[in-house]
């Protein structure tokens, strides 16, 4: 019998280890099922591109499994039961029959989306970058949006610091703001702060530093010391959220409601089940959990799908180096900002700053788009044959009969 692998989510993490599974192991001894709502792989660093009108290079998986074993399965996640070993799905076409697939082991990888953090008014009136749907939505809002009018993103994060950015070189026509809780860019080392400030002014972005949005309404902010931005488009870019399906399962979560996993990307609570990318609580150099990122999935997804494969051929289990080198940032299509990095994510001094490392940004983007349709590059391709059952946590895995 066929041991059934179930992936949930087919974005960098999910894809990545969809197809590195499927590599890894023979084909007559598993059965890889992947669970995604779309039909096609969103590259969603790129997603304020889209929300400026770019085009976006069409990445559809039947072309990137072609031949690897890996069964699409055009659907939508609506519960997970780890005790029984079941996912339920509904069928994207319209079919309002809830589904059942059981898995003898789970890879979850639903991800995370944005957060309004319950400031009122910003479901409502506000536009996220975080998905395709919500960077197409404001694609077309910038479309119909006249010159002069304002566009305040809010967030001084890295998707924040691309989404102004974006849309200031690409309309140079509008009025864009920026709001940050904190300093800008005051995470990076002075020469990166530096180039941030620079490309800003020379953009005409209006910076509000040290400020906290409280409320959004469809044409203003307000502020937390009484001030009122105004707005016509409002981009809310402060932070990201879990997935909620987690949160109804028995899998033990952490404070942030991602899933707690080891070193081997397992479940502490579940062993059949595998967490990856921002689905996972998972602890870096210094202790200290990885952050919400490519940067921090792909490793991940490494570490997970060779576990798997380890653990049901017998071999010996893989360590990814979980660990961080340089932070990658768009500043429009011209400008860009490499800070480097310890391997716990602080800024050393060293960073590159300009055109060339907006091209050092744009090899990275197609890098990871690559890797995720050629998880195998530079590994062994011969596929190893299924001997063991994965072991329960504190046991040692049984013979297959």
């Amino acid at each position: 019998m066929q041991h059934r692998i179930v992936v949930l989510g087919a974005g960098y993490t999910g894809a990545f280890a969809a197809g590195r599974l499927a590599r890894r192991l023979h084909r007559q001894d598993v059965a890889i099922t992947l669970v995604n709502a779309e039909p096609d792989f969103v590259e969603r660093v790129r997603m304020h591109q889209l929300a400026t009108g770019q085009r976006l290079k069409p990445r559809p998986f039947s072309e990137m499994f072609a031949g690897t074993g890996v069964e699409l399965k055009q659907a939508r996640v609506t519960g997970v039961d780890a005790d029984r070993k079941l996912v339920s799905v509904v069928d994207v076409h319209g079919a309002d029959t809830t589904e059942e697939l059981p898995y003898d082991t789970l890879v979850y990888a639903l991800g995370s989306a944005w957060n309004p953090r319950g400031v009122p008014g910003t479901t409502e009136h506000a536009y996220e970058i975080a998905s395709r749907p919500g960077a197409t939505r404001l694609r077309e809002r910038l479309e119909h949006l006249g010159a002069g009018q304002t566009v305040v993103v809010v967030g001084g994060g890295l998707t924040g610091l691309e989404a102004a950015t974006e849309i200031a070189e690409t309309r140079p026509d509008l009025d864009v703001a920026l709001v940050a809780r904190d300093a800008l860019g005051d995470w990076l080392a002075p020469r990166g702060r530096a180039h941030l400030w620079k490309v800003a002014r020379n953009l005409g972005i209006t910076v509000h530093e040290h400020t906290d949005v409280t409320a959004v309404g469809a044409d203003h902010l307000t502020t937390a010391d009484g001030r009122t931005i105004p707005a016509a488009v409002t981009v809310w870019t402060a932070g990201f959220a879990v997935h909620p399906i987690a949160g109804g399962t028995t899998l033990e979560l952490g404070g942030t409601g991602q899933i707690v996993v080891d070193d081997t990307m397992r479940s502490v609570s579940h062993p059949d089940v595998y967490a990856i990318g921002d689905a996972a609580q998972v602890m870096g150099p210094g202790n200290k959990p990885l952050r919400m990122s490519c940067a921090s999935g792909l490793p991940t997804a490494w570490q997970a799908a060779d576990s798997i494969a380890a653990r049901l051929t017998g071999g010996k289990l893989p360590h990814a180096p979980l660990r961080y080198f340089n932070q990658c940032i768009s500043l429009g299509r011209k400008e860009g900002l490499i800070q480097y990095v310890t391997a716990d994510d602080r800024a050393v001094p060293a960073a590159l700053t300009g055109r060339l490392a907006a091209v050092y940004k744009e090899v990275i983007c197609k890098s990871a788009a690559w890797g995720v349709a050629n998880p195998m590059f530079g590994l062994p391709a011969r596929r190893r044959r299924v001997v063991r059952e994965p072991a329960a946590a504190g046991s040692s895995a049984r013979a297959v009969a």
